[in-house]
């Protein structure tokens, strides 16, 4: 049976029932990952992703779902592993969004705000603070609000945000840490995943994103 490359939160407890060739990657930071995910999921980090996009590229029988917030970061994932030669990338619609809107099941664990309203909360600090000083200290400073917008508009014409991977290597998002490596191994052999959570503290460079 041939699995559509997005995939809804609705159909995706199915799949992971009928079929054992399925293996979940979120991409989100490790912090993020901690708050919740799916029972299952493998997590490796989108700026780690393309140190060890041939690795999982090796595993050519295997359909891979990629999950991140809201579906962005899923979707620049794919970009990543079609480059390294892999096929059988699917996308979660809406992401974990979605899914924990559908009252999915999940695991949770120390809550922390999502990337995506850090970069909304940023964003709109930046316009704000900008257009203030513009009016009441020098006009010049019209060129912040203008330079945020500008960044807002390109994120959104690219599907890339480069505020977003600024701010996901903040102390913040990595407290939370995991082995990578070994996630992958993981990931490749169908193994349980690697534990993510405080207290993990190997390879932080390339899990921390």
């Amino acid at each position: 049976m041939n699995i559509a490359p997005v995939i809804q939160p609705r159909d995706l407890e199915e799949l992971m029932a009928d079929r054992s060739d399925i293996r979940l990657i979120d991409v989100r930071t490790p912090g993020e990952f901690e708050g919740a995910h799916i029972p299952g999921a493998y997590n490796v980090p989108l700026a780690a992703l393309p140190e060890h996009a041939g690795e999982i590229a090796s595993d050519s029988q295997t359909h891979f779902l990629l999950i991140c917030q809201s579906g962005a970061r899923a979707r620049k994932a794919e970009e990543e592993l079609r480059v390294s030669g892999l096929t059988r990338l699917h996308v979660l619609d809406g992401g974990m969004n979605a899914w924990l809107a559908a009252n999915k099941p999940a695991r949770f664990g120390r809550k922390r705000m999502s990337l995506e309203r850090q970069v909304r909360i940023t964003a709109g600090a930046l316009g704000a603070v900008g257009a203030a000083l513009a009016l009441m200290v020098n006009p010049w400073f019209a060129i912040v609000p203008m330079f945020v917008g500008s960044g807002l508009v390109f994120a959104g014409v690219t599907d890339t945000c480069g505020m977003a991977m600024v701010l996901s290597r903040l102390p913040y998002n990595a407290v939370a840490s995991c082995d990578v490596p070994a996630m992958i191994q993981a990931l490749k052999h169908g193994a349980e995943p690697v534990p993510v959570g405080r207290g993990i503290r190997l390879s932080t460079k390339s899990c921390t994103s």
